[in-house]
């Protein structure tokens, strides 16, 4: 599924309006569509009461169709935060029947405060994507009565009041749905946080735009999904053995780290990766073979600190160029001057694809400029923390605006960046960008594993460079 910002959704309506498809079938349809929605709940719930909350563009209009729609199945109560100024939306609540009681906030606010006490749904149709900035007052007071409501069901008309379409941020006062009813595409406030924590359940309903309109509309991001479904992996040939399915170098753990060593081997070998190789210091050799059998190891010296001596380069560049397909680095690698040089020489010298993680990302922090001088392809997989501190920046800073610093890294040091987290955005080099809304709050722990699972699992059939374009560079 796309993501399109506001701009391109404005272009894709005015695109269809200028095809003969008129706006106020537009607003029918989007109103409609949250209808069937609150209906299929109402009906389940046995629901009596409704609260629609409009505002004065073109989103109010979507919530006074809606309203015309409900009105026939039980009670509806409209409440108008300020005067109504698109003509659709005039036009709209003109037509509204006499069983809808219509309250402006303002001037009634008492009763409309007691409708929302008492109300079983509320529907949120104030601000759709034109919303910046900040709520007005009356409207951060009518989304803070909405929210003290716990028991009311909550739909929000393509957006949350109070959250910004394109960049994620959230407005004080930001309304918080259970559902949110989404037209055409999703939008970046879908999927980007902390706006997606105020969306709830997200349904994206077609409102009549052609379809012709949407494959030749720009895009900002596609979700994962969409992509491995129309680019599904290469089956493995029956005669496949472990000489062409790929050999994955992996240079991970550290002394009180096999953890993470082990984990990613794991994930390698779950994938059905032809030969694993794991090189490791010899301090954690026997716990990783105990737990990894299939691999290979290549134990390696380490320093007083546990963490793979620097000496190692020279076995390290010859088993990299040797039948490697691709190589992983940093997992648990552990972080001093000697593993960084050691780090910065791989990189440079590789003419394999990369996977940089954890500690591989730590110790390039301070040298980011060693990916612009790297021959292979690269991927690179920071959690917020580990991205902050290649930006030299902070979490916040990243977490307030994902997109746009994983996108513009990506550009500048032609790396793909996985950046983890919540909805884990995937940018390439060319600006493209990919999101993953798969997953839960209890899966961070195999953030690690996910990547790794990726990454090998391409090199079933791909060799060189392609083992890690398959899944992250689209052909």
């Amino acid at each position: 599924m796309i993501v399109v910002n506001s701009e391109t959704m404005r272009n894709i309506e005015s695109a269809a309006e200028n095809s003969g498809i008129k706006m106020e079938s537009l607003m029918e349809k989007a109103g409609v569509r949250v209808a069937e929605l609150a209906s299929k709940i109402i009906s389940e719930k046995k629901l009596t009461k409704v609260c629609i909350a409009c505002g004065s563009g073109n989103n109010g209009g979507d919530g006074f169709v809606a309203a015309r729609m409900l009105a026939k199945l039980c009670s509806v109560k409209v409440i108008i935060v300020s005067e109504v100024k698109s003509p659709l939306a005039k036009m709209n609540l003109g037509l509204l029947p006499d069983n809808v009681e219509v309250l402006y906030y303002t001037s009634r606010y008492y009763e409309s405060v007691g409708i929302i006490k008492e109300a079983e749904m509320i529907i949120d149709a104030v601000y759709g994507i034109g919303f910046r900035g900040e709520l007005s007052a009356e409207s951060a007071n009518l989304m803070e009565m909405c929210g003290e409501n716990k028991t009311a069901v909550k739909i929000a008309v393509d957006l949350p009041s109070g959250a910004v379409c394109d960049t994620g941020a959230v407005s004080f006062g930001c309304f918080k749905a259970d559902y949110t009813v989404s037209f055409t595409a999703l939008k970046p406030a879908h999927v980007l946080y902390p706006s997606a924590d105020f969306c709830g359940e997200i349904l994206v309903k077609s409102v009549g735009v052609p379809s012709r309109l949407m494959r030749h509309s720009p895009f900002i991001m596609m979700t994962t999904d969409t992509y491995i479904s129309a680019n599904p992996l290469p089956q493995k040939e029956k005669s496949a053995h472990k000489g062409t399915n790929g050999t994955l170098l992996a240079l991970c753990g550290s002394y009180g780290m096999s953890g993470a060593a082990v984990m990613s081997g794991m994930a390698a070998l779950r994938t059905g990766i032809g030969l694993l190789k794991m090189a490791v210091p010899k301090s954690i050799y026997t716990i990783a073979a105990e737990k990894l059998p299939e691999a290979v190891f290549i134990p390696l010296e380490q320093d007083k600190d546990g963490i793979v001596d620097i000496d190692e380069y020279g076995k390290l560049d010859e088993a990299l160029r040797g039948n490697a397909t691709a190589a992983l680095i940093g997992c648990g690698l552990g972080v001093n001057n000697n593993i960084k040089s050691l780090v910065a020489l791989l990189i440079s010298g590789s003419d394999k694809p990369l996977v940089i993680d954890a500690d591989g990302i730590n110790l390039i922090s301070s040298n980011i400029n060693i990916l612009k001088r790297a021959s292979a392809p690269i991927i690179i997989t920071p959690h917020p923390g580990e991205m902050a501190r290649l930006i030299g920046s902070d979490v916040n800073t990243v977490q307030n605006d994902r997109y746009n610093i994983a996108r513009n890294f990506a550009g500048e040091y032609g790396v793909t960046v996985v950046l983890k987290g919540a909805n884990t955005l995937i940018a390439l080099p060319d600006g493209r960008v990919y999101v993953n809304m798969t997953g839960n709050s209890e899966m961070n722990g195999q953030a690690i594993v996910a990547l790794q699972e990726q990454a090998t699992n391409v090199q079933r059939n791909i060799q060189g460079v392609q083992c890690c374009q398959a899944i992250l560079y689209p052909s």
